[in-house]
């Protein structure tokens, strides 16, 4: 009886435009947000590319371009040259941007494109690859729309990055009550990064810069231990230190777990696994070398990841379940006509369908032109995309993790029952749900913290259509650039490992594990059945966790050059030593300065690498 005499709980939407939204007038995606948020996420998309092609790892943009959004408006402040503040949902706005530019290279760049190039042996036309991962990109923001009130305005899922992006926002301006102090400590970070930024270029340019007219003496790229394995120096069994910035950065951010793991599959795979190949002539005694071993290592490495991404996605049925259980929800909670308050901040659900009908026409047109993909097989495949985009939504929102390499397994393992024999299609079907499940997840990582600062969701929204057109005017001539053609994938240059596991599982798929030989076939049962026990194993004990190899890192690094993994290894050592004698220093700097060292070395990457193709530099 006492329950009956409740008061009706308020509607979340009404309570939220109430207490937060900070109204129609105030400034949010305006020219400099946009102008600003495409050049930075597109710098940054660079970034990404270049990292993610050397150790097939990437990192989120768009805190890191808050900072830099509000330290350069602040100085073309002091100089007179902006009137007006730029305020926080202006850089609400710009991350946006930054972070759908950003996010980019998951659209198949680092992945299914050079995936696709090894098997064909031929590169693939730039305004291919831009087409291509245009249209996915669209076509993932508007599978996000109907998600979005749902999983944020009505389940509160909690989107662990876009509230950090929220709060880092918060901090930066105080005019929204951010102390003095939180803005000082927002200025130390943007400063740190700048000048980590400056140290990347120049050790960069100092290293890689070679040419007749630079008499100057240049740091070597490899620093090996004068020992033989086997008889055969330890460098050509890639058993070395790679004096890279970027790697140690990487290895900072990318965490302690993660980085142990790669190292102790690297140790496996250089110092036991393949010269056990070497030794029984499955690798050239005359040709030992990164692209020969790792040409029998992957066999190992990708079906322990292709067994772990799988089994850890079966184990999370109820998540799954959640979110299709929850599809005819993602409608009809969305209220409609003069009842809905929110009906002109909110993006209209009637967009999702116009989108689709849009977007998915040219992708099922592009896959049929560029990739041969039958027009039943693209069709299968986007509306097969929608249900993967609900799940690694909901899975950004639990975890902060979206599980993309999983779903394009999913995607691969469903091309291969339908569309058996054809490579081509395997690949490029998993690049769709792959390609859509990123951006959709990312849509709503800024919305989460658009909804917490009170911006306008539709401004976002466009915001976002800007972030892809600049991401892919970055990306695709840089990508251009780096690899010219298959040759140079999978090379201690570009090791690619996210193309090497794409391909390798594809071939697989397609042919058939008889096509292998025995010794390759047998790595595939051993791999496959670590990584199953791996999953296994942090489910069983899941406070042992942080002493259980990662399967992710683990399985990586038996498709990278130990030099590669080295390097991480001991940026994550000098992480954890900071972390350890200064939490605080640790949390100030860490992040910063290693973005900065990863920003500036990717950038003379470019300018090196078309300084080369212009032959003014050395190749």
């Amino acid at each position: 009886m006492a329950d009956a005499q409740q008061p009706p709980t308020e509607d979340p939407d009404v309570r939220w435009l109430r207490e937060v939204y900070a109204g129609d007038n105030t400034r949010q995606l305006t020219v400099r947000a946009v102008v600003s948020g495409m050049l930075l996420g597109g710098v940054m998309s660079l970034s990404n590319l270049y990292i993610a092609l050397k150790t097939g790892w990437s990192f989120g943009v768009t805190i890191t371009a808050g900072i830099l959004a509000f330290v350069i408006f602040k100085l073309l402040a002091r100089v007179r040259l902006v009137k007006t503040e730029f305020g926080m949902l202006e850089n609400n706005a710009m991350q946006s941007v930054a972070s759908a530019a950003g996010y980019m290279t998951g659209g198949g760049t680092v992945a299914a494109i050079p995936a696709l190039m090894i098997v064909l042996q031929t590169p693939i036309p730039g305004y291919q690859i831009f087409i291509w991962i245009t249209a996915l990109a669209f076509l993932g923001v508007f599978m996000a729309i109907p998600m979005k009130r749902q999983m944020i305005n009505q389940e509160q899922l909690r989107f662990p990055s876009g509230v950090a992006a929220a709060e880092t926002l918060r901090s930066l301006h105080p005019q929204h009550g951010a102390e003095e102090g939180d803005t000082a400590e927002g200025e130390l970070q943007a400063r740190a990064l700048l000048r980590a930024g400056l140290l990347g270029a120049v050790w960069t340019w100092w290293r890689g810069a070679k040419a007749s007219w630079l008499p100057y003496w240049h740091p070597p790229e490899h620093i090996a231990p004068p020992f033989t394995l086997h008889g055969i120096a330890l460098k050509k069994w890639t058993l070395a230190l790679d004096t890279s910035l970027l790697l140690f950065a990487a290895g900072a951010i990318m965490g302690w777990r993660a980085a142990w793991s790669m190292m102790l599959g690297a140790l496996i795979n250089y110092g036991f696994l393949a010269p056990w190949g070497h030794t029984h002539g499955v690798i050239p005694a005359a040709n030992v070398g990164y692209k020969t071993i790792v040409n029998f290592t992957v066999w190992f490495g990708s079906s322990l990841l292709l067994t772990a991404g799988l089994l850890q996605f079966a184990l999370s049925w109820r998540q799954v379940a959640k979110a299709f259980s929850g599809v005819s929800s993602l409608f009809s909670k969305n209220k409609t006509g003069t009842d809905d308050p929110l009906a002109g901040i909110e993006v209209p659900t009637s967009w999702f369908l116009y989108g689709v009908l849009v977007f998915a026409p040219i992708v099922v047109i592009a896959g049929a032109v560029f990739f041969q993909i039958k027009w039943w097989m693209a069709i299968i495949t986007i509306i097969l995309s929608f249900f993967l985009a609900i799940v690694a939504c909901r899975a950004t929102g639990e975890t902060d993790t979206t599980p993309t390499g999983a779903l394009a397994k999913v995607t691969q393992l469903t091309a291969g029952v339908l569309a058996p024999g054809s490579v081509t299609t395997n690949l490029m079907t998993a690049n769709i749900g792959a390609g859509i499940a990123i951006h959709s997840a990312d849509l709503l990582t800024d919305l989460k913290s658009g909804y917490l600062l009170g911006a306008k969701p539709r401004q976002q929204f466009f915001a976002q259509f800007f972030g892809v057109i600049a991401g892919s005017a970055f990306v695709v001539p840089a990508f251009r650039l780096f690899v010219p053609d298959h040759t140079v994938v999978g090379s201690a240059q570009w090791p690619a490992p996210g193309a090497i596991t794409w391909a390798s599982v594809a071939r697989v798929l397609a042919k058939g594990v008889g096509e292998l030989p025995v010794a390759s076939r047998w790595l595939i049962v051993i791999g496959g059945t670590i990584g199953i026990l791996m999953v296994l194993a942090e489910r069983r004990w899941p406070k042992k966790k942080p002493y259980i190899p990662s399967a992710i890192g683990f399985g990586l690094a038996f498709t990278l050059p130990a030099y590669n993994v080295s390097s991480m290894f001991l940026g994550a050592v000098l992480a954890l030593w900071l972390e350890h004698r200064n939490q605080k220093l640790a949390d100030r700097y860490i992040v910063p300065v290693s973005s900065g060292i990863i920003a500036g070395e990717s950038l003379i990457g470019v300018l090196i690498a078309a300084l080369q193709v212009k032959h003014w530099l050395d190749p």
